[in-house]
């Protein structure tokens, strides 16, 4: 796992060695800068850092070239089936050096070529971003991709004959000419979702390549294409398999996919919570050998009226049952020092809490361990989620008489926010459901996405700013669109998949184990295996049933002999935080400060009397504003650190770190 940059026609040497060193988390083992200067004046410059994961040696050193040096790469990933893909290049007489996957991505590239850029990366396994300098040819070639899911992020920068890439956007921000400007665009989709659905990033001018797309840069020249994408049949579709047969067929190859991506030369280990997937994982890897399973829990002053905290108990008979090597990790957090450090990594916004137990989870993991399984994606692929039962709840509703459903909307809607009890999930979740009741089912899809509308959002902006932009689904409606072939079911695991999943759950999940050195594998994303699932398992057996739906039923059959009837039957639990009992003590005098009126005012993108009234409305406990209140503190902490300059100090001390000795390479 690694942190990439490079540069072509903008920066120089020393830009590229910053770029690298600000990434030195990523990669603390080891650096390397590859630069070319060539006769029309073009310049193009690769830059990376390594976490040594397969072949420790010096061997794995990048940027990589091949034999003639015509053809570099710098590369962030891993590719399970590297073994294979090796054996039939040496088969066709190709020779390594190494026992890395990056070395056999450099050949299979070369065996391709840049005529077949497409079949190269359906060939590769796993997860990646790289960026390949083929030299060869009349003018230099820069292939950037970004891997099938999105798993690893790729950020870049263009203007005109000039380019920029990175790992992370704080690398892009060490290039002169790049400009830390807020985009208005993202602000609108951020107070919409709670984060910036791609390509946008919050920084006007910064992209995020998008999963399963490619990029070439040549003469001057730059173009995106996607080279994949997760499909499903039509909703008329016919499955035959039987339930029986299926579930074997899903727990072979969902323990397949588990076992390739055990390969390492590093120490691993696992998330376990007390939900069904990580639980999956754990059970998968114990087939093989003893595991190192992790769990992150708060005191019980944190869980008082938290239906989302996970009961540590449940881990901790499973991974004895099991027989792993259990952590249990009890955290008491300073939250108020943490949230800049972690808004810090994650380069933008992001007002989901999980990124703290995230972080800190694979930061305790890192004393033992440098790769971890996660079991991000499970949702997603079998529908897990409490939107996917509200849908299934609101289609039988919707056969209720029109004049029951207005009465009993405006009971929800009037319920208190009940915040400190265990009714608090369920009120909000009423609530959602009552406020897109009798909107078609995109619409309602998308308003249970949302936590500030339309309506909400123009109160809240500043005069200057009111509808100043487009409509921040605009990503989801296109999605859908894509899908509308789909049963609808098929049509929301999709726009998760593309959206909630890559933009949120992934993003944060490679920020925060790459904030402590540590590599995150995610065995539900196995593209043959996701795809598999699309194609083979009827959508009444992700979910089954109608008012008391079961989610995640065919994988939950699946794994019915390898998993203790607890852990089967755990309801729905989110890797949250304790936002209410934070708000309310540890983050009080931030709220109060960072969103003051007069700060707000100075600001100048909000009216401060609204953000006041959220707070007000909050504490008096009428409305549950936690995660719109989370949401707002964390973007002036954005904007304190990257349009006021404050990530500065964070930024130097990381190259400090690194001294900025890296070895270069020129040709």
């Amino acid at each position: 796992m690694c942190g990439i940059s490079g540069l072509i026609n903008c920066g120089d040497r020393e830009a590229l060695a910053r770029m690298t060193s600000v990434q030195t988390h990523r990669g603390p083992d080891d650096s390397g800068l590859w630069e070319r200067h060539f006769a029309n004046g073009d310049y193009i410059a690769l830059g990376s850092r390594r976490l040594a994961i397969l072949d420790l040696s010096a061997d794995g050193h990048m940027p990589m070239a091949n034999a003639d040096g015509t053809i570099w790469i710098t590369y962030n990933g891993e590719i399970y089936n590297f073994v294979d893909l090796r054996g039939e290049l040496e088969a066709k007489g190709h020779q390594f050096r190494s026992r890395t996957d990056t070395e056999v991505v450099l050949h299979l590239y070369e065996q391709y070529g840049p005529d077949r850029f497409k079949d190269f990366l359906n060939r590769l396994n796993g997860m990646f971003s790289l960026a390949i300098c083929d030299l060869r040819g009349a003018s230099p070639k820069l292939f950037l991709a970004r891997d099938h899911f999105g798993i690893k992020p790729l950020y870049y920068w263009q203007r005109g004959h000039k380019l920029a890439f990175a790992s992370e956007i704080k690398a892009l921000l060490e290039v002169p000419g790049i400009e830390t400007t807020l985009s208005l665009e993202a602000l609108d989709e951020y107070l919409t979702f709670l984060w910036v659905p791609d390509p946008l990033t919050m920084f006007e001018g910064i992209f995020k390549l998008p999963a399963g797309h490619y990029a070439l840069w040549q003469g001057g020249s730059f173009k995106i294409e996607q080279y994949w994408d997760l499909t499903f049949p039509t909703a008329s579709h016919r499955f035959e398999r039987n339930e029986a047969d299926l579930a074997d067929e899903v727990r072979e190859r969902f323990c397949a996919s588990v076992d390739e991506q055990m390969v390492s030369d590093v120490p691993i280990g696992a998330f376990l919570s007390a939900g069904l997937d990580s639980s999956s994982i754990v059970a998968a890897m114990a087939r093989q050998r003893p595991v190192r399973t992790y769990t992150i829990t708060f005191p019980e002053k944190y869980r008082v009226g938290e239906s989302t905290l996970d009961d540590p108990a449940v881990p901790r008979r499973l991974a004895r049952k099991l027989g792993c090597e259990h952590h249990e990790i009890i955290v008491e957090p300073d939250v108020v020092d943490l949230l800049p450090l972690l808004t810090w990594h994650m380069d933008e916004p992001t007002a989901d809490p999980a990124i703290i137990p995230a972080y800190l989870v694979c930061r305790e993991a890192r004393k033992q361990a440098t790769v971890l399984l996660s079991g991000v994606g499970g949702d997603e692929i079998f529908a897990g989620y409490r939107k996917h039962v509200a849908h299934a709840w609101s289609e039988e509703y919707r056969k209720v008489p029109a004049l029951a459903r207005n009465l009993v909307e405006r009971a929800m809607l009037a319920l208190p926010s009940l915040r400190g009890t265990s009714a608090k999930g369920p009120v909000r979740l009423a609530k959602k459901m009552a406020r897109s009741a009798a909107l078609s089912s995109q619409e309602a899809f998308i308003r249970n996405c949302t936590y500030l509308d339309e309506q909400q959002r123009d109160a809240l902006y500043a005069p200057p700013l009111q509808r100043k932009n487009g409509n921040p689904a605009h990503q989801h409606l296109a999605s859908f669109e894509k899908v509308s072939h789909a049963n609808f079911l098929n049509q929301m695991l999709y726009l998760d998949t593309k959206i909630f999943m890559t933009t949120l759950n992934l993003t944060y999940n490679d920020k925060m184990s790459m904030a402590s050195s540590v590599e995150v594998r995610v065995p539900f994303l196995n593209r043959e295996f996701a795809e598999f699932v699309a194609w083979n398992v009827a959508p009444e057996l992700k979910l089954k049933g109608k008012w008391r739906p079961v989610t995640k039923h065919i994988f939950r059959e699946a794994m019915r002999n390898m998993l203790p009837d607890e852990v089967l039957r755990q309801p729905k639990a989110g890797f949250a935080a304790p936002v209410d009992y934070w708000l309310a003590h540890d983050l009080r005098p931030m709220v109060d400060d960072l969103l003051s009126h007069d700060q707000v005012r100075r600001r100048g993108l909000f009216r401060p009397e609204v953000v006041r009234k959220y707070i007000d409305e909050h504490r008096q406990g009428t409305e549950d504003w936690s995660m719109q209140i989370w949401q707002l503190l964390t973007l002036e902490i954005w904007m304190q650190l990257f349009l006021d300059g404050g990530a500065k100090s964070f930024t130097h001390g990381q190259m400090n770190a690194s001294q900025l000795s890296q070895p270069v390479t020129t040709a």
